[in-house]
């Protein structure tokens, strides 16, 4: 009974205003304490009577200063024990404050000492931060350790939706309690299965969500697409449910669903977005017996091509990068999945002698270029090294490919090349113009792949938000109105595979990237898949356009137009003409010029090499203005 009663208690996020008066009580119990342990049980109690008013609004102008009183008390941490010493910090100062005001009158108005409030201080601290933990204990013991059910209701009231019910029912560990079904269809609306009502989604409101004490959602439903999964549970998110999603019948365990395959959702889940799906018989005979070397190896994208191309029948893997301790870890993967034939290299795309050290030995078939610098704000303080290695490393790779009759070249390149307004964008759109003017030079094939940000990247948004979440926010956007284009580490670099199959030079492919995400949304999502909510709970700071960055991404330019292919989801580029011989003279005075680590030549350069490079949010814009 007792755990039913604080489970329900604990069910909501406690009220704040009852977070705040528990604080003044244990407040006003600390400062007794001070003066039993200041006098030793001698003193008088009526004094202290008439100064608990002043205790009382002293400690409550504190803690709504600090805020000490929002955190979530069962996910207390340590932001919250910082909140709690700020505020217990404000009160002291106001309490000696006040004691050195009252000496200044000839009646004394408040009688305590300097002694007092140092005992009271580090009581206070104490006792307010030791209760947070201690509620959160008994949280965990009583309601996260007990064994009460989880109350569920199914979205989806098909056949997957009546497999997934029986699946709940006979787990035997599993403490889901199906309290009601969920369906779009109005035929099937205040009909039951199984005896368990079924509802319509607009009869799910919060107030039946806190009548019948709802702890999640298990959504049910085959091949639903993303964008609509994202309106259909968006609800539930806001509402601090625990969404799981039912994998679809493929995945599942002989043909039977197990309770251990329904997962919590994911951001992924929400892109809004497929992914796309490639034909393997097709890369069967594209890497058979092939000597395949990648570039930026240790990376989120070189890597998992590597993982990728594993699947084929390759004949031999040279991974190479700079970075050694993630290079040895992604050896170490390899060793223990047994797979032979995997070569590690610690080398650096701008030294040029040592690549080709590696070129004549190992003679690579197809090369997969995904070494880069791509931190925007990075690189826009250090374009010399943004050049180097995304120009002259790729200019080194590219005239080594030619020279050993490399027989094909793919090239990750970003949506940032198109229109850009920062050094990392220009970068890699003149390595795509360096691909494009040497592409008829040998029997190399230079084909270039574009797409957007993908999920879980070095660098990228998504992990950021999490290590954010994890510290207690704010999560930090920096514009409201910022989208960008997403796509999973697996489908980016099965793009890049298929591009290296259906190439034949010259050529480069954009994605179908669906709709581009507004950050801000994004933000929100993520604070409510963490199970917790926005901005009660979390909120999200507007920090700024960072240097170079842009609100919008585009992936295609403006006198840019498509080619369709035979795969819907993959496209060709029919970039704006350039004269080959200038540009490529353009690159190597560039490349040249590099050596001299003069940052504002180089953008300057760069801007000659790009005309459509205007920067923003830079401290190179006024190199914009000279050429106007």
């Amino acid at each position: 009974m007792f755990n039913k009663i604080f489970k329900d208690l604990f069910q909501q996020y406690t009220p704040r205003w009852i977070v705040l008066l528990i604080d003044v009580y244990l407040t006003i119990q600390s400062f007794i304490i001070a003066n039993v342990i200041q006098y030793n049980f001698d003193f008088n109690f009526q004094e202290i009577f008439y100064l608990l008013p002043v205790i009382v609004i002293i400690a409550t102008i504190s803690f709504l200063i600090a805020g000490s009183y929002k955190g979530v008390i069962r996910h207390t941490g340590s932001k919250d024990a910082y909140n709690v010493f700020i505020a217990v910090s404000i009160m002291s100062a106001m309490l000696v404050a006040v004691f050195y005001l009252n000496k200044g009158f000839e009646k004394s108005y408040f009688n305590i000492t300097l002694s007092i409030i140092t005992i009271h201080y580090l009581l206070s601290v104490l006792i307010l931060i030791i209760s947070r933990f201690l509620f959160k204990f008994i949280y965990r013991k009583i309601v996260t350790d007990s064994k009460s059910t989880s109350r569920v209701l199914i979205y989806g009231a098909g056949q997957s939706g009546i497999i997934t019910y029986s699946a709940l029912n006979e787990e035997q560990e599993n403490k889901s309690e199906v309290i009601g079904f969920i369906d779009d269809n109005k035929t099937k609306v205040g009909k039951k299965i199984n005896q368990i009502q079924i509802y319509s989604p607009n009869q799910i409101t919060k107030e039946f969500i806190n009548k019948n004490r709802i702890d999640e959602v298990i959504v049910s439903i085959q091949n639903i697409e993303s964008s609509v999964l994202l309106n259909k549970v968006d609800n539930f998110l806001a509402n601090s449910l625990k969404v799981r999603i039912v994998p679809p019948v493929k995945k599942w365990i002989g043909g039977n669903l197990e309770v251990g395959q329904i997962k919590e959702i994911r951001i992924e889940d929400l892109l809004g977005r497929e992914e796309i799906n490639i034909k393997n018989t097709l890369l069967q005979k594209e890497f058979n017996q092939k000597t395949i070397l990648i570039t930026g190896a240790a990376g989120s994208i070189g890597s998992e091509i590597a993982r990728q191309i594993t699947n084929f029948n390759f004949k031999k893997l040279i991974l190479i990068d700079q970075a050694e301790s993630p290079l040895y870890d992604l050896q170490q993967e390899f060793v223990n999945k047994g797979i032979e034939n995997i070569f590690f290299k610690v080398a650096d795309i701008r030294r040029k002698k040592r690549i080709e050290t590696i070129f004549k030995t190992d003679s690579p078939d197809i090369i997969f270029h995904a070494a880069a610098y791509k931190h925007v704000p990075l690189m826009e303080n250090n374009p010399y090294e943004a050049v180097s290695v995304n120009v002259v490393g790729t200019h080194n790779i590219m005239d080594l490919a030619i020279k050993y009759n490399v027989e094909k070249f793919v090239m990750v390149s970003t949506d940032k090349a198109v229109n850009p307004t920062n050094v990392m964008g220009a970068t890699k759109r003149i390595a795509e113009m360096y691909a494009t003017s040497i592409s008829n030079k040998g029997k190399t094939k230079f084909i270039t792949t574009r797409f957007g940000n993908v999920l879980g990247s070095n660098g990228s948004v998504i992990p950021l938000f999490k290590r954010q979440i994890e510290k207690g926010g704010p999560l930090t956007v920096t514009h409201k109105d910022i989208t960008r284009f997403f796509m999973t580490i697996p489908e980016a670099c099965q793009l890049v595979l298929q591009a290296g199959a259906m190439g034949n030079g010259g050529e480069i492919y954009v994605f179908d990237m669906g709709k581009s995400i507004k950050i801000f949304d994004l933000a929100i999502n993520m604070i409510q898949l963490s199970g917790l909510r926005y901005p009660e709970d979390i909120s999200i700071k507007i920090v700024g356009l960072r240097p170079g960055e842009k609100i919008y991404e585009e992936l295609l330019a403006n006198d840019e137009n498509t080619q369709k292919t035979y795969n819907e989801k993959i496209m060709i580029a029919k970039v704006s003409d350039f004269d080959v011989t200038q540009v490529e003279k353009q690159i190597l005075d560039l490349c040249d010029l590099s050596r001299e680590c003069d940052d504002t030549k180089i953008v300057k350069k760069i801007k000659e090499i790009v005309p459509e490079y205007i920067s923003q949010n830079s401290q190179y814009e006024h190199l914009d203005k000279i050429t106007i």
